[in-house]
């Protein structure tokens, strides 16, 4: 039985950036894992349990714990990032902010020169 030879993941991201479904879909399960990496850092460096930030918040312990390892499907709605940024002590931002690869040469000359 003949071997097929696979590519590295790195060369499969590379072709599939250029699907725009692909794109979408992976920007949004990276940013899942942003918030739950962020959500169980500052909530253990509180020393609290997922039960006593569900308190806080106003939630079950599940849902934290689903959050934090982005096993559910629903993406947060803002209102529940939210209140974690209060119950944590932070505030909340959102920003929309230019994808690297859809700025052009030009654009990264005049947004550097303005500095």
């Amino acid at each position: 039985m003949a071997r097929t030879r696979h590519k590295p993941f790195a060369n499969f991201l590379r072709q599939q950036e250029t699907d725009e479904t692909f794109r979408v879909v992976f920007e949004a399960e990276r940013m899942k894992l942003r918030i739950a990496r962020l959500l169980k850092t500052a909530r253990t460096q509180r020393g609290w349990s997922q039960a006593e930030l569900a308190r806080r918040v106003g939630t079950t312990q599940s849902v934290i714990a689903r959050l934090e390892s982005v096993s559910d499907e629903r993406e947060p709605s803002l209102h529940l990032l939210g209140r974690l940024a209060i119950a944590l002590g932070f505030q909340l931002s959102l920003s929309f902010e230019k994808s690297k690869k859809s700025v052009t040469a030009s654009q990264r000359i005049i947004h550097t020169s303005t500095r």
